[in-house]
C-alpha cells in the first residue's frame, strides 16, 4: 500500500468504493492519531463543539450534497478506530472554531503553460502519516493529493485525472457561518470536470469557513486564485507573477474581520519581492527562501514543497521534502 524510506515523504495507492477508500486512509494514519492528534489541545477543543447548533445543520448539508464523501469520512472513522460523529467534526474544526495559525505559500506565474507552485506547512509531528496518496475511488475521478493524518484528501495540494490543479492557504476568517465545510469543498473540487466548474462550485454553494485555492487546468492557459469565506467569494484571474499566503488580500474580501499572522505578512512581502518585475520567476528559489531567519517562506512547518507545469495536455509536476535535494514525488497527469 505505501512506500516510505529514510524518513521521506511516503507515496502510498488506495482504491475501492469511498467507504473502502476511507478506511485505507484511515488505517494508514491510525497510530498517529492516537498518539498524537487526539491527545493534542487543538481536538480536544473541537470536541467541545459537539453540541454546537450548526454541526447538526452542517451534517445534513454534506450527507445531501456530499453523500459519496460522508462515506469516506465513515470509513475513515472505522479505520481509524474512533466514533463517527468525532471524525465528522474533526472535518469541521475550521468552520465551527478559528483554528490556531497554520501555514502555506502559492506561487502563481501565469502564460501559455502556467506555472503553480506550493509550500505546504503544517505540524512536522505528523509528518510519518502524511503521504502522496494515489486515489483511485469507484463512480469518481482518481486524483493525487497530499494527505494529512485524519482528514480525506483535497485540503492541501492535488491533481486529479481531469489535470485540475489545486492548490489550498488556510485563511483565519473571523466570521463563519452554516454551510458546506470547506474540507469537504476542498475534496468536492477533484470530481470537477473543468476549471469553470471548480470556480462555479465554490461561488454557488453555500460555504461555512473560509480558504484560498488557486486553481489550474492541463489545457486551459488561465489561473484562478478564488478566496471563499462564509459571506463571500472572490474569483481572481491571474495575469501577471503573483503569491499568496493566508490572509485575504482580494478587494471584495480583504475587509472582512480574519486573523493575519506575523508569519503570513512576512511570507507573502518576501515572496512577492522575488516575482514582482522579474523576468524569470524560478519557484523553488521562492518557496525555499529563508531570507528571513524568523519568519522565512521555508520554514521547520513547510512539510513538503510542489510545483506544478501546467501544459497544453499534462501536468507535470514534482513535489519535494528537502530543501536543494531531488524531489521525492513526480507525476505527469495526462
Amino acid at each position: 500500500m505505501s512506500t516510505h524510506e529514510n524518513d521521506r515523504l511516503a507515496t502510498i495507492e488506495v482504491s475501492g468504493t469511498h467507504y473502502e477508500v476511507g478506511l485505507q486512509l484511515g488505517r494508514f494514519a491510525a497510530d498517529l492519531v492516537h498518539s498524537y492528534t487526539v491527545p493534542s489541545k487543538v481536538w480536544g477543543q473541537v470536541m467541545t463543539y459537539r453540541d454546537d447548533s450548526r454541526v447538526e445543520v452542517m451534517r445534513r448539508i454534506v450527507r445531501e450534497r456530499f453523500p459519496a464523501y460522508w462515506e469516506e469520512m465513515r470509513g475513515m472513522a472505522e479505520g481509524l478506530g474512533l466514533p463517527f460523529d468525532d471524525i465528522v467534526l474533526w472535518h469541521f474544526r475550521g468552520d465551527v472554531w478559528e483554528m490556531p495559525p497554520e501555514g502555506c505559500t502559492t506561487v502563481q506565474i501565469p502564460g501559455n503553460e502556467p506555472v503553480v507552485a506550493h509550500n505546504e506547512d503544517g505540524s512536522a509531528a505528523q509528518l510519518s502519516r502524511c503521504a502522496m496518496a494515489r486515489v483511485r475511488p469507484a463512480g469518481s475521478k482518481a486524483f493525487t493529493s497530499f494527505i494529512y493524518p485524519g482528514t480525506i484528501p483535497g485540503h492541501a495540494f492535488a491533481v486529479s485525472e481531469a489535470g485540475l490543479v489545486a492548490t489550498i492557504n488556510h485563511i483565519g476568517a473571523l466570521v463563519s457561518g452554516v454551510g458546506l465545510p470547506r474540507t469537504l469543498l476542498g475534496r468536492a473540487l477533484l470530481d470537477c470536470d473543468t476549471l469553470d466548474d471548480a470556480v462555479q462550485l465554490l461561488q454557488s454553494s453555500p460555504r461555512s469557513g473560509a480558504y484560498h485555492v488557486t486553481l489550474a487546468q492541463a489545457g486551459d492557459d488561465r489561473i484562478f486564485g478564488v478566496e471563499f469565506t462564509h459571506l463571500n467569494c472572490s474569483v481572481r484571474k491571474i495575469d501577471t507573477p503573483q503569491c499568496h499566503s493566508n490572509h485575504l488580500i482580494h478587494p471584495a474580501t480583504a475587509g472582512e474581520q480574519q486573523e493575519i499572522t506575523d508569519s503570513s505578512l512576512a511570507r507573502l512581502k518576501r515572496a512577492s519581492e522575488l516575482v514582482d518585475g522579474a523576468a524569470k520567476v524560478d519557484p523553488l528559489e521562492v518557496l525555499w527562501d529563508k531570507s528571513d531567519p524568523d519568519l522565512p517562506v521555508h520554514s521547520a512547518e513547510t512539510l513538503a514543497t510542489a510545483v506544478f507545469h501546467v501544459g497544453p495536455k499534462s501536468v507535470d509536476w514534482s513535489v519535494y521534502d528537502r530543501v536543494g535535494e531531488a524531489s521525492c514525488f513526480s507525476s505527469r497527469k495526462n
